[in-house]
């Protein structure tokens, strides 16, 4: 092993030109125009410290369509969940596979683990980021939003958690409007706002109605993500007010479109009338979870060119 490889933990990994690119293979294969097996002979790790529906069955069905094999380790297969070193187990692993894919909580062991492995590592998901989760949101503002991704008006509203970090990083790649909406003491991660200022308007406010005011995009999440289930009640309360209903869709664009990364609370971040209500496009983004994260294990693992 011991080759050039390129890892995936967070959205500014890659260049803007390099994720219109990424998105334009991911397009390809969602229209069923890309017919290569980049991953023919290869396998995918994929690490699940923490459970998953989407990003499991996502990446699983993703390497085979590609031509790949993937490999489900949870805690109880790997010797993590027993005091193996993070280095130990990236260095074996790159033995053996040719790609590695970690859901996992500290994103310290994301990155400690990219610094050992010697195959790609791609970020299914840790508490500071969610990054092909909001490539899957962009792929589907692409394809609903009429747009240019560059003059999106985004309106995130609720936790300022691993979502809202990774759609501040997007706005730091493509320089649209994000407001973000969260009660206090649940802002997302200030370093990620301060780089992104550069080259966005980041905008934080209390008011969810201040936020959607002519948004193409209307995002929110639970408020109490896994692990924090403890929190739930406090939760309740903080988040009072920003829930996304009917009302608040009509305050954002009359195309605007309706974003959940899922699984949802019907009645508490979102009314039912909005998430299964014509401006929802919770399925195919969903949906594009499979061909965005297709689109960078072709790139990563498979060889395909993002020039």
């Amino acid at each position: 092993m011991g080759k050039e490889h390129r890892d995936f933990l967070q959205i500014p990994d890659f260049t803007k030109s390099e994720l219109l690119a990424l998105f334009g293979i991911a397009e390809r294969m969602r229209s069923g125009k890309y017919k290569k097996k980049p991953l023919a002979g290869k396998t995918l790790a994929m690490i699940f410290m923490k459970a998953s529906t989407r990003t499991r069955v996502s990446f699983e069905v993703g390497t085979y369509q590609l031509g790949g094999h993937a490999l489900f380790l949870s805690p109880r297969d790997v010797q993590l969940g027993r005091g193996e070193p993070i280095a130990d187990t990236a260095r074996v692993l790159s033995r053996y596979v040719d790609g590695i894919m970690i859901r996992t909580f500290a994103h310290q062991d994301v990155e400690e683990f990219a610094r050992h492995a010697e195959v790609p590592i791609i970020n299914g998901l840790t508490d500071m980021v969610h990054p092909c989760q909001v490539l899957a949101d962009l792929l589907t503002a692409r394809q609903h939003v009429k747009t240019k991704l560059e003059n999106l008006v985004v309106a995130w509203i609720g936790d300022g958690n691993n979502m809202a970090n990774s759609w501040i990083n997007a706005a730091y790649r493509f320089g649209f409007e994000l407001r973000i909406a969260c009660p206090e003491g649940y802002e997302p991660a200030d370093h990620l706002v301060a780089r992104a200022k550069g080259s966005a308007t980041i905008v934080i406010t209390r008011d969810p109605a201040e936020a959607v005011k002519g948004a193409h995009v209307v995002n929110t999440d639970v408020w109490a993500s896994m692990g924090q289930e403890d929190e739930q009640r406090q939760r309740e309360r903080a988040f009072r007010g920003f829930s996304v209903n009917a009302a608040l869709m009509k305050r954002a664009d009359k195309n605007a479109i309706f974003l959940h990364c899922l699984p949802a609370h019907r009645g508490e971040e979102v009314s039912a009338d909005v998430i299964d209500g014509p401006q929802s496009r919770v399925w195919d983004e969903a949906e594009n979870r499979l061909h965005m994260q297709k689109a960078i294990m072709a790139a990563l693992m498979g060889g395909e060119s993002l020039k």
